[in-house]
């Protein structure tokens, strides 16, 4: 939360145009909260009817209980009291009867009460009858669950990401980013995949709505106007909502991040147009994966390890042929890709499309590519690698078994469209597997998980493939097959505060940070892959690199060794003794205790504060 005397003046110093954008954003947040308010409202549009039956029924029997006269003990007529008729009828209507009050009843009076007996019964089967079809009406359980949405939302109060789209993308970052701590909101038209947050096993509680996300109001009450809100996910299936929800967000909080997934180049142009939006194409990711496999290898493994994240398994290190003929299999989005890059890298591509297509290629083939006539025209004995890439799983199938059929030393690429096939794609066993929900999620995940792994991942390649394989085998023998924690180190004086002095002297080297608190002979397990200063950037510094105040590193290693770098930046003493070799107190009691006590004689040039 901010300070309310800051905000308070920078909304009187705001521009127009600020002004103009918060009081459109407030605007669309009234008008949703005003819908999740409306539940009252519609209960008692509803159940008016019969709370009026009730009341009615009620009101006429306490009525003719006092007007219609009873008896005492003596025979003398005595009419009933307005307060004693409203307690007979109220036992009498609830099923509870204690029994004729004050005196016994006469004939007239039990005849009352029975019809009112009768009467109250059809009253209440009435009301509760209409209070059950409320409950399955459609509207009163949308608007009960926007009601208790935005109370679960407005109720944050640490940083959480609006994701729009709850597809299998959503899921696999819903997960990351649950076992990173990080909060999120869900929007997703399907009910059954908001109904599957509740089975899920996440850590916190994940609010989510069955809404369309292109509504600026349903974004509002999701969040996109709360101060907590750190970047926006449109992740949906349809593309137009993914632009809508560009839109949105650029115009309603344009200072958020937001990162949109798209496949068309028309809509991510119309996209740029609003802001400056992150857009994840899977279908281009993965024609720039395959060059880079094709071209670095290594560079390909060590990029899919790290996106992966903490946990994943060391991917094989394929080995693509370089030179040859490939054939590739549906001319659609990911078809036309492929075709561009490897073409781009001086390959020959032969095209194969079931459909009429709306191409002139001369090295494009019309029919079935699991045809054994067709594939024999494509020259499939001669070819080095075949994507099947069309968007039916059964048909990529079919095209993988019969190319392995008739060409067993094919390099096989192909496109898993649904979680489902999963299973089948894994005991096809090909080459390259393309799922596009999992190229969008792991890149996602790795512009906002750590934002300096993105960065690594950019300047990466550049480095060659043989650096690369050096950076794997590191982090293999490091961390076995299975990559640790990966986290982000400032050198600032609010995270590390004992690094101050150190710093300045310009003599402080990363050997000397990495290194065991209990033992300064023995290194940290734990390498550093980045080290950002300003805008610059140092990829796998060696350990005489030196450090500067305000230097950002990317780590990656047990973590045990997070929490151990943690203490030497953040506890007294520590550095110095892994610095210089002399151990001081870290309490006031021993240093009170063990004045002269040192170890290790202190150079005369160290630089480092010793603590009082």
């Amino acid at each position: 939360m901010g300070n309310p005397l800051l905000a308070f003046w920078k909304t009187i110093f705001s521009t127009d145009d600020d002004r103009r954008i918060r009081r459109a954003t407030f605007r669309v947040a009234a008008h949703s909260a005003a819908q999740a308010s409306a539940t009252i409202f519609l209960i008692l549009r509803r159940m008016r009817v019969p709370l009026i039956v009730l009341i009615v029924i009620f009101s006429v029997s306490v009525l003719g209980l006092t007007v219609i006269p009873g008896q005492d003990l003596d025979g003398d007529p005595v009419r009933m009291g307005f307060f004693d008729a409203f307690y007979i009828m109220s036992y009498t209507a609830t099923t509870i009867g204690f029994g004729e009050i004050p005196y016994p009843f006469t004939y007239n009076q039990r005849m009352w009460v029975t019809i009112s007996i009768y009467l109250s019964v059809i009253g209440w089967a009435y009301a509760i009858g209409s209070l059950l079809a409320l409950l399955q009406d459609r509207a009163f359980r949308s608007a009960l669950a926007l009601q208790h949405f935005s109370r679960k939302v407005s109720r944050l109060r640490e940083p959480f990401l609006l994701i729009a789209g709850y597809g299998r993308t959503g899921e696999l970052l819903g997960h990351s980013f649950d076992a990173l701590g990080k909060r999120f909101v869900v929007l997703d038209r399907d009910h059954e995949r908001i109904d599957g947050l509740e089975l899920d096993s996440y850590h916190a509680d994940v609010p989510g709505l069955t809404a369309d996300a292109r509504d600026p109001g349903h974004l509002a009450v999701a969040g996109l106007g709360h101060t907590c809100c750190e970047a926006v996910l449109a992740l949906t299936d349809d593309e137009e909502a993914n632009l809508a929800i560009v839109m949105a967000a650029a115009l309603l909080r344009p200072e958020l991040p937001v990162i949109a997934r798209v496949t068309s180049r028309t809509i991510a142009e119309r996209m740029q147009a609003f802001g400056n939006p992150s857009t994840v194409d899977p279908f281009d990711r993965f024609g720039d994966h395959l060059r880079l496999a094709l071209r670095a290898p290594a560079s390909y493994q060590l990029l899919t390890w790290l996106e992966s994240g903490p946990g994943a398994a060391l991917p094989e290190r394929g080995s693509p042929p370089r030179d040859g003929r490939w054939i590739v299999c549906g001319y659609g989005r990911l078809g036309r890709e492929l075709t561009i890059d490897l073409r781009a890298e001086g390959l020959d591509v032969t095209v194969i499309e079931s459909g009429s297509p709306d191409v002139d290629d001369a090295d494009l083939l019309v029919g079935d590519g699991s045809d054994p006539w067709v594939l024999a025209q494509a020259d499939l004995d001669r070819a080095v690698g075949l994507v099947a890439g069309t968007d039916n799983d059964t048909t990529n199938l079919s095209l993988v078994a019969a190319a392995r059929r008739s060409n067993p030393e094919l390099f096989l690429a192909a496109r898993q469209n649904r979680a489902a096939s999963a299973p089948l794609f894994a005991a096809m066993d090909v080459d390259a597997l393309l799922v596009p929900t999992e190229v969008i999620a792991h890149e996602v995940y790795a512009q906002l998980s750590t934002p300096l792994l993105w960065r690594f991942l950019r300047e990466m390649p550049a480095m060659g493939d043989d650096w690369a394989a050096q950076i794997v085998d590191r982090l293999k023998g490091l961390c076995g097959a299975r990559l640790q924690a990966l986290w982000k180190v400032r050198l600032t004086p609010r995270d590390a505060p004992t690094t101050a002095t150190w710093l300045a002297s310009g003599e402080a080297s990363l050997g000397q940070l990495l290194r065991n608190p209990e033992n300064r002979e023995e290194p940290l397990h734990a390498i550093v892959l980045l080290v950002m200063r300003d805008r610059d950037v140092t990829l796998a510094p060696d350990d005489d690199f030196l450090l500067r105040p305000g230097d950002e590193l990317l780590v990656a290693g047990w973590g045990a060794a997070r929490r151990a770098l943690d203490t030497i930046l953040l506890v007294p003493g520590i550095l110095e003794y892994l610095v210089t070799g002399y151990r001081v107190p870290s309490s006031w009691l021993w240093r009170k205790l063990r004045p002269a006590h040192q170890p290790l004689r202190r150079p005369p040039d160290a630089v480092l504060d010793r603590p009082a």
